[in-house]
């Protein structure tokens, strides 16, 4: 399976099967957390698969992920030091192990606001300068998905996405760019559209130049959304799955290219400049 094909198929799993992750895949799993750690803007991350034992399940549900989150066994946990672009860096990275966890056939679910940190920061330790944004579960989907499941997925509207026009922009926020004027970059450009957000607010907004291939990343903030986890700002790590949906596409595809920081002189309308691919 593709990376591109990985970010098309992938779904959120709030329903998990009996049947456990074959040790050989559970390996390749946990080197993959150690070994790819590499951020877009050099934050320190690592990430650990947490493994519940029987009497560790019943603890689960003092979490509050079990009131979502249903016969999920192991899950992946990651922190990130407290520095500028960490949210970013972290959802970059663990976007990467969700991927990952895809082409094995395993089902995930990004999980910011529906678990207590506390509980998983005992099972990982965790230092004073470093912060839990996200877990995940990790296990084969079961067969049918839940009720709970299946209200969440409605009430987040988890299969709609935002159109083209209300996500990328040509030179500046007064131009749409359209489908067919994207060239080469209308994959990574689709693949960022179809990407996972919190709560499915969508909130990366890309302004393309005109006369070069640089596409510049901006966050339109969703009002008193960042108040719903301190110090954890989750449309900051949307940003950061953006990106990782962009760049692996984009790379896939044979793009050249790399992430810059250096905000342009075009108008964005009071959005919050990110980063951009030149």
């Amino acid at each position: 399976m593709t990376i591109i094909e990985s970010i098309k198929i992938r779904r959120s799993c709030r329903s998990y099967g009996d049947r456990a992750i074959e040790p050989e895949k559970l390996a390749e799993l946990k080197h993959s957390l150690v070994t790819n750690t590499k951020t877009p803007f050099g934050c320190k991350v690592r990430f650990h698969l947490i493994d519940f034992n029987e009497m560790e399940i019943g603890a689960l549900k003092n979490l509050t992920t079990y009131g979502v989150i249903k016969g999920a066994r192991q899950f992946i946990a990651g922190t990130v030091e407290k520095r500028p672009m960490a949210m970013e860096d972290f959802g970059y990275s663990m976007e990467r192990h969700i991927l990952k966890a895809t082409t094995m056939g395993l089902g995930t679910c990004w999980l910011g606001g529906t678990f207590k940190r506390h509980g998983f920061a005992d099972k990982i330790g965790i230092d004073a300068d470093e912060l839990l944004p996200a877990i995940s579960p990790v296990g084969y989907p079961r067969k049918n998905r839940s009720v709970v499941d299946r209200v969440f997925r409605y009430v987040a509207a988890s299969d709609k996405r935002k159109p083209w026009n209300e996500l990328f922009y040509l030179h500046d926020t007064d131009h749409i760019l359209d489908e067919q004027d994207s060239g080469a970059f209308k994959i990574p450009l689709e693949c960022v559209r179809i990407a996972p957000s919190a709560s499915n607010k969508q909130p990366w907004r890309i302004i393309r130049e005109r006369s070069r291939d640089a596409f510049h990343f901006y966050l339109r903030r969703t009002p008193g959304y960042e108040n719903v986890v301190k110090y954890v700002k989750l449309q900051n790590v949307d940003m950061g799955i953006a990106m990782c949906h962009f760049e692996l596409s984009a790379k896939e595809s044979g793009l050249k290219g790399g992430w810059n920081v250096n905000a342009p002189e075009i108008r964005s309308a009071g959005m919050e400049y990110i980063a951009s691919w030149i």
